[in-house]
């Protein structure tokens, strides 16, 4: 358990800084000159990054044994945020994102193995979805400080400047996680035979499957943010605002879905797909409070899947293996997150209307691919 608050913490700090930017992201591209496809296409190729290297960072943390190592390097480039005070122009702007977005990649696959060696203690679903409230906490708070920042000082670059005060603090809770538990594997040695993955290989392609779909059909929060500031007139701090209300629904799905988890299995990841359903109909055509609404079932979304995808890989796959197996599953979630914000951001450009008829059209594929995926692990999971 102090493993697992500790990374929290890591967690907390990391989400002030790239939460908070993620919640002015779009809004802030648009001052700088970006297009909408050019903020939908920027956010999903981020994400894409964020997910699409991991399957090599999880390989060579495996290969290595590294783990700390890789989450340690993933962690510095948060630096880039604080950073973006000097961007100067959109283009700028997108490298520092996209840089931060790659340290994610490289730290994501060890930070959660180290997690899971630990979360077998407690529950699985249990102990990632306390990990993920923590982390949530810091999402909260980052945007409510953007908010705060834009309404006293009025610029985007005073609460980047700010950024700089919770990474020096996130720097020194991952050092101090390192020098307590080394060697995090040795808290779960002689559980699991490090061969032996079949249940993983047998639900790889259902899993997999609905993963990308539901992925393609949920919309990144930027492009949320843009339509709510140039169709709703929802500006400045109002923006950061709602998205950190999904970010607290994120923090209290989480500990919910993941009790849930514990006592019902994979079977609560049929929220996901049910959950985003309504969404883009909320975001994108039903005014200010079909926006506040879409917000909180973006958090609910968000928290079922940081939980019960996590939560179910570590349940499925031996500790040698582990950061590989994340890394395969996140470059999916990536990919499927990418290839969908780019059909988002050229559909938005075109008919609203039918991105919110594929939006719905993905998410019902997905729970099509939710029921083989539960027939797949009911006969081994």
């Amino acid at each position: 358990m102090r493993l697992i608050l500790l990374l929290g913490v890591v967690s907390l700090f990391g989400d002030i800084i790239y939460e908070g930017a993620r919640s002015v992201s779009g809004p802030y591209l648009l001052i700088l000159g970006a297009s909408a496809f050019t903020v939908a296409w920027v956010s999903g190729f981020g994400e894409f990054v964020g997910y699409g290297v991991r399957m090599l960072s999880g390989y060579f943390a495996d290969r290595t044994g590294s783990y700390w190592t890789f989450t340690l390097m993933g962690y510095l480039l948060i630096g880039a945020i604080p950073l973006l005070v000097f961007a100067g122009s959109w283009q700028g702007a997108v490298v520092l994102l996209i840089m931060e977005r790659l340290g994610k990649a490289i730290r994501s696959p060890s930070k959660d193995a180290i997690l899971s060696h630990a979360a077998h203690q407690v529950g699985r679903g249990w102990g990632f979805g306390i990990h993920e409230a923590l982390d949530q906490v810091g999402a909260v708070a980052g945007p409510l400080a953007f908010a705060a920042s834009l309404a006293l000082l009025g610029g985007y670059e005073e609460g980047f400047a700010l950024m700089a005060i919770p990474f020096v603090l996130l720097v020194a809770a991952l050092g101090l996680a390192w020098m307590r538990i080394p060697d995090p594997v040795s808290l779960e040695k002689g559980l699991f035979n490090e061969d032996g993955v079949e249940n993983y290989s047998r639900i790889l392609v259902p899993y997999g499957t609905f993963t990308v779909l539901t992925m393609a059909g949920f919309a990144v929060f930027p492009l949320l943010a843009y339509h709510f500031s140039s169709h709703l007139a929802i500006f400045g701090a109002q923006i950061p605002v709602f998205f950190a209300i999904a970010m607290a629904t994120d923090a209290l799905t989480a500990l919910l879905v993941g009790r849930l988890y514990d006592r019902a299995g994979l079977a609560v990841l049929v929220l996901v797909p049910l959950v985003n359903i309504p969404l883009a109909p909320l975001a994108f055509s039903m005014g200010y409070w079909g926006a506040l609404s879409a917000s909180v079932l973006w958090g609910v979304s968000m928290g079922g899947q940081e939980t019960v995808l996590r939560a179910a890989l570590a349940d499925l796959t031996s500790p040698g293996k582990r950061g590989f197996a994340y890394g395969v599953f996140n470059t999916l979630y990536g990919g499927g997150w990418f290839a969908g914000s780019v059909v988002f951001g050229l559909l938005y450009e075109f008919d609203i209307v039918l991105l919110i008829a594929f939006a719905i059209l993905m998410q019902v594929a997905a729970a099509g691919a939710f029921v083989w995926l539960k027939k797949e692990a009911e006969n081994g999971f």
